[in-house]
């Protein structure tokens, strides 16, 4: 998920956030509510909020939905612009992205 940091929140861009699919697999759906329900703001079509208050779980959820297997790889990873720094709690569910990123 494309992200940056705009201290002290965590921006997930709009178009990588989880979505919600009524007929939508459990472990997808799940996902969704587990990081809506941590969000501070999760309007749709707009970058969902994430305070620095929850990043330790943030980074404890993307984890344990990585390690299931069900998600892919790109939906349980942040990717932040290639000139920013990653914050420290993040690192381990984090990379840069390539040159191309445009934030959202």
């Amino acid at each position: 998920m494309r992200c940056r940091v705009d201290a002290p929140v965590l921006l997930l861009h709009a178009e990588d956030v989880p979505t919600y699919k009524k007929q939508g697999s459990m472990v997808r759906n799940s996902y969704f509510w587990a990081l809506r329900s941590i969000a501070d703001d999760a309007r749709r079509f707009e970058p969902w909020a994430l305070d620095q208050s929850v990043w330790a779980a943030v980074t404890r959820m993307l984890t344990a939905f990585a390690l299931s297997g069900y998600l892919g790889y790109r939906e349980t990873l942040l990717e932040f612009p290639p000139e920013d720094a990653i914050p420290e709690v993040l690192r381990p569910v984090s990379t840069w992205a390539e040159e191309d990123w445009e934030p959202g």
